[in-house]
């Protein structure tokens, strides 16, 4: 609601004020009473406010817009900055026991643009297993972690298993490489004997700095669940499913028919 007010001045010989009370910007109109009601003839005369002035026309009307600094700032706030990324977020799920501990990290998929301007999976995504072994009660030595990355595959294999299915993998990091063969590290998930979940076994060994090390870990069958739906979850992420999801657009696969009437995809939904 706007609030009008008209008050005297000695100098401009009145002043009309126009402010909003839920803003901090009003707008001034100020100028002499006898410029602004000049007469019309000598013996013509009309009432404003009270007060008797002779009738006029107004003329040489000044307008006086002033604002707050308080509304740009807020206006820069609410826009974001050019080439602000969004920020980074580290998620995981933490497993401990009396003898270690297992963390459980997606890994994001890896992509390469090309000249078209568009991008392409260059590297599948991981879920990254870091084991630490207990150094005191309720205490863990990460300074002595082993990490085992698991791949889309891999992840299948466990998600995959049943009570009583077991699973293993081999990993060596430097395949391919002069020193191939001197580190080997050994995952194994088996069923514990009572059935009550799984045994999440790493060995690791290191010929280049003469290493020999075995984490194992229990893992319940809630927390056995728990890994499978987050699994289930991420996978399509982690092969970059989504990106592609959100990039399909009604326009492109108008543009695609078009170009070709007879895709592969029209053929095989055609039989």
């Amino acid at each position: 609601m706007s609030n009008f007010s008209l008050s005297p001045s000695p100098t401009s010989g009145f002043s009309l004020n126009l402010q909003n009370p839920t803003k901090t910007s009003y707008l001034s109109f100020s100028s002499s009473i006898n410029t602004i009601f000049a007469p019309l003839s000598s013996n013509t005369t009309k009432s404003f406010s009270g007060l008797t002035h002779k009738a006029a026309l107004p003329r040489n009307l000044s307008l006086t817009c002033r604002h707050s600094d308080y509304f740009e700032p807020q206006q820069q706030q609410q826009q974001q900055p050019q080439g602000a990324s969004t920020p980074k977020v580290f998620v995981g799920y933490s497993i401990y026991k009396g003898k270690a501990a297992l963390t459980v990290e997606p890994r994001s998929p890896e992509f390469s643009p090309l000249d078209s301007g568009a991008f392409k999976l260059s590297r599948e995504g991981m879920v990254m297993l870091q084991f630490a072994p207990a150094a005191g009660v309720r205490q863990y030595d990460w300074s002595r972690k082993q990490v085992f990355s698991l791949s889309v595959t891999e992840i299948g294999s466990i998600i995959s298993l049943g009570a009583k299915d077991s699973c293993e993998f081999f990993h060596d990091p430097n395949k391919g490489r002069s020193d191939e063969g001197r580190v080997r590290k050994v995952l194994k998930v088996e069923p514990l004997p009572d059935g009550s979940g799984h045994f999440f076994n790493l060995s690791v060994q290191n010929k280049l700095i003469n290493l020999d090390e075995n984490i194992y870990i229990p893992v319940t069958k809630a927390e056995f669940a728990v890994l499978v739906s987050a699994f289930n979850f991420v996978m399509p992420y982690l092969l970059g499913w989504h990106t592609a999801v959100n990039s399909f657009k009604p326009e492109d696969a108008s543009r695609s028919n078009n170009a070709n009437p007879r895709s592969g995809a029209e053929l095989e939904w055609n039989r």
